[in-house]
């Protein structure tokens, strides 16, 4: 069944949602699950409005950046396209052209581009350490110019992936549970596992977002993995916290049949070994070059030593009825990750999870930047 726009607004809190006006998304973790449960909400309005070709151009002539120190394809579709449709105009930068390898703080950095921009998006996510601590001096940068010249302008910062959390991701992915289970999340039984990859080593913070995130809505997270690729400490506290106050659950297992067996949906993704991902921190502050590709070549390695943790048909087959919903970030590494006949199955499923992310950006951009938000958007619905 199709909802319209006007359906979605009627469920839109105007009390959280003005609450939400000047923030900044660093980390899923730093807002409550009542203003994500409104977050979530209007993107599904800005969704709906953008179905029907009714989205107001709330930002016009408004600049909104992006800085990418890793690889994207998806994220950066996401933001250009979100910015369009609100009427602003994206700027999608490379993290190498910036002046940060001459010695530029993040703090400079920030200040910089917050003189001539309305948000800025960032993508540092390779090094432990460095990149949600980046995006904090980039904001403070950003808030302390702002402040000294007077300028009443509202530039919010959004994690376009870090060291810790990708929280455009896990929210779309969010969305997309909230689509496929509309009778509710809570009480469903969602699997977090390692896959194998021969491609690279992949960064922690899909899964460390996604426990973090889906155990806030009452759901049984599973985080399955080899022994070695444990995720950041705080992030499994967080998690079994969040399970707790919720009335979900947060497990770890280390065999991945277990997790698969009964699960109502399924996320096989491959990342890091914790301690190679460890040794990374101090050949990146001594520019080691040589160092980082021997620790590359020693992760895909210990990758290859786990071949047989992969999201097949055997294995879809344990799922609740057989019938769990799979779902990865993208791109998955079909053979390896996942079989090729899993892929084909849920290959447009994957195209409408990853969709979603525009709208979680344009939701976290109107949010942030916008007053009287639900006014103007029931303004559009009619």
């Amino acid at each position: 069944m199709t909802i319209n726009a006007s359906q979605h607004l009627s469920r839109l809190d105007s009390s959280v949602l003005d609450s939400l006006h000047g923030r900044s998304m660093l980390l899923t973790q730093d807002w409550t699950a009542a203003e994500i449960d409104t977050l979530c909400t209007l993107a599904e309005v800005l969704q709906a409005l953008d179905g029907e070709g009714r989205v107001p151009a709330l930002f016009p002539q408004q600049l909104f950046w992006a800085l990418f120190f890793d690889q994207s394809t998806r994220t950066k579709s996401s933001w250009a396209g979100a910015a369009a449709r609100l009427g602003g105009q994206p700027v999608i930068v490379d993290g190498s052209s910036t002046q940060v390898s001459h010695g530029e703080t993040s703090v400079e950095t920030g200040a910089m581009l917050g003189m001539n921009s309305h948000a800025l998006g960032v993508r540092h996510d390779l090094i432990l350490g460095e990149g949600n601590a980046f995006m904090r001096d980039a904001k403070k940068g950003i808030d302390d110019y702002l402040a000294a010249t007077g300028d009443d302008r509202v530039v919010p910062v959004v994690n376009l992936q870090c060291d810790i959390d990708h929280p455009t991701q896990t929210l779309a992915d969010l969305l997309w549970l909230r689509e496929k289970f509309p009778g509710g999340l809570a009480g469903k039984t969602v699997t977090m596992s390692w896959a194998y990859s021969p491609s690279y080593a992949k960064p922690l913070s899909v899964a460390q977002g996604i426990i973090t995130l889906f155990t806030r809505f009452g759901m049984n997270v599973r985080l399955a993995h080899p022994k070695g690729y444990q995720l950041m400490q705080p992030c499994l506290d967080a998690a079994k916290a969040n399970a707790a106050a919720s009335g979900g659950s947060f497990t770890v297992t280390h065999d991945m049949d277990a997790a698969f067996e009964g699960a109502d949906v399924v996320y096989p993704k491959s990342w890091g070994p914790y301690d190679l991902m460890l040794e990374r921190v101090e050949a990146n502050r001594k520019k080691d070059a040589e160092t980082m590709k021997s620790i590359e070549k020693r992760a895909l390695e210990r990758n290859a030593m786990n071949t047989s943790w992969i999201c097949d048909e055997r294995r879809m087959g344990m799922t609740r009825e057989g019938k769990a919903l799979y779902m990865h970030c993208l791109p998955a590494d079909i053979g390896a990750e996942v079989s090729p006949g899993v892929m084909e199955q849920f290959r447009h499923d994957l195209a409408r999870e990853a969709n979603k992310k525009v709208y979680a950006i344009m939701a976290l951009l109107s949010a942030a930047k916008g007053r009287g938000l639900k006014a103007a958007l029931a303004g559009a619905a009619k």
